[in-house]
């Protein structure tokens, strides 16, 4: 599991830069850093050796302050916990943003960690990850707010597959966090070297054991890998800073998520767009709340319903709620068969051809007609994994082949126009005398500026 802390690293060491090599240029680069404290998923930084803080006797507040704090977890203080504390507590816009989002997470992680009693500090464990993004991604693949790899997600029970991902359930995925920690702790007895080994494996911490002959984090630091190194020291210092954060002028931001919901059991294939419209809430709003569907649908079964997490509503709308997942016009008393596939999107008989939607893949494609990836890249001539938005594919070896449609066609009183990547209103109207913006949207009867490619809009011939 790549961690966040990689990134702070490297900020830790831009701040040490001697100034005579050139000042100037060292702050610009700390400035860059820190710009993206959280993007470390888009910039390739190995682990460097943090330069710790030579403490004196200021700083025993802080040693005050974490022994007050401490728990069942240890909460040591030294040069590189210092280090890590004045980054964090410097980042005060983004440790504010993320305290916010703890008002929804952290009773999830709390509750999860409460069942497998284990410590709930340990839920701080989540920040150093990911930031409490359940749609974070490493640049090694470990996904969701507890970054789990592939392998040990599968091991812990997370499901992965077309439709889920389950790393991205910040409920699934934090009773699995919580399973793999109570079991490292079990095996060392030491909470700071269960932590480590959710950083590095539970095999690198016994090497590290071996090699120092002892069993504390602190004694077998410097035989673990660069990044487990400082992924403990993080961790106290996050700890330190999520209850210390008005002493460092840190105000929690507002927090952007539903904090009274309801969850609904599905065992149907449901689209959450056809629940948002039921329900008269924010469709972007829902698709946060349930982020381990990769498609915006719950692919619920009889035998394997799924977690539906919706805002919790008027009572007036609970029939719609429940039209939608039983089948519009169903009576209370007689619901619809629960084996009753998903259908919202399913082509008509007679098509023959669909034009790519942005984001489609052609795997999307070949489940939404159910035909096989195969057999669409042979109709198609295509021979690579992708396929450009607005392409026109067919979707039998019977059906014509599609023919390259020029962009404009001529018909009535008004042009045709197929609309490209990256085009838009203004950009269109500018190409054909009389046309304006508003006449194009009346003209279609567009409500907002927003074009997809592939569409066709009408532009008036004058």
């Amino acid at each position: 599991m790549k961690r966040i802390f990689t990134l702070i690293t490297c900020l830790l060491s831009l701040q040490f830069v001697n100034a005579s090599n050139s000042f100037i240029h060292a702050h610009n680069a700390l400035a860059s850093v820190a710009a993206s404290f959280y993007n470390y998923r888009d910039t390739t930084i190995l682990p460097v050796v943090i330069q710790p803080v030579a403490l004196t006797g200021g700083y025993s507040i802080y040693r005050h302050r974490l022994d007050s704090l401490k728990k069942d977890v240890p909460l040591d203080f030294n040069e590189y916990v210092q280090s890590y504390i004045e980054i964090y507590a410097h980042n005060r816009e983004e440790m504010g943003r993320v305290l916010g989002l703890t008002k929804y997470y952290f009773p999830i992680y709390e509750k999860a960690f409460r069942d497998a009693g284990i410590p709930d500090e340990l839920k701080y464990l989540s920040i150093v990850e990911s930031k409490l993004d359940p749609f974070a991604v490493s640049r090694v693949g470990a996904a969701g707010p507890w970054q789990f790899m592939y392998t040990t997600a599968k091991i812990y029970g997370l499901n992965m597959d077309d439709y889920v991902d389950d790393r991205r359930d910040p409920i699934q995925a934090s009773y699995a966090a919580a399973a793999y920690l109570k079991d490292a702790y079990e095996e060392f007895g030491d909470w700071l070297l269960a932590i480590a080994s959710y950083n590095c494996g539970k095999s690198n911490v016994e090497h590290a054991i071996d090699k120092a002959g002892a069993s504390d984090f602190w004694s077998i630091r410097q035989y673990l890998p660069a990044e487990t190194r400082n992924y403990v020291p993080a961790f106290i210092a996050v700890t330190y800073v999520m209850n210390c954060y008005a002493k460092h002028n840190i105000v929690a931001q507002p927090c952007d998520m539903v904090l009274k919901t309801d969850t609904v059991l599905v065992n149907k294939y449901i689209s959450l767009s056809s629940v948002a419209q039921a329900l008269n809430i924010d469709f972007r709003q829902l698709c946060i709340l349930n982020p381990a569907y990769k498609r915006q649908i719950i692919n619920g079964t009889p035998q394997a319903p799924r977690r539906l997490v919706v805002p919790q509503v008027d009572r007036d709308k609970y029939a719609s709620l429940y039209n939608v997942l039983n089948g519009s016009g169903m009576a209370a008393s007689a619901p619809v068969p629960m084996s009753e596939p998903y259908r919202e999107s399913k082509p008509e008989p007679h098509q023959q051809y669909h034009v790519v939607k942005r984001g489609e893949t052609l795997g999307d494609i070949a489940d939404t007609f159910g035909i096989d990836v195969q057999d669409l890249k042979a109709w198609n001539h295509l021979h690579g994994k992708t396929v450009a938005t607005g392409t026109r594919l067919r979707l039998s070896e019977s059906a014509d082949e599609p023919e390259n449609e020029p962009s404009i066609k001529h018909a009535h009183n008004y042009i045709t126009y197929k609309v490209k990547r990256g085009d838009t209103l203004s950009g269109i109207a500018s190409k054909f005398e009389g046309a304006s913006v508003e006449r194009i949207k009346s003209l279609n009867g567009l409500k907002r500026n927003e074009l997809q490619p592939g569409m066709t809009i009408k532009i008036s011939k004058g």
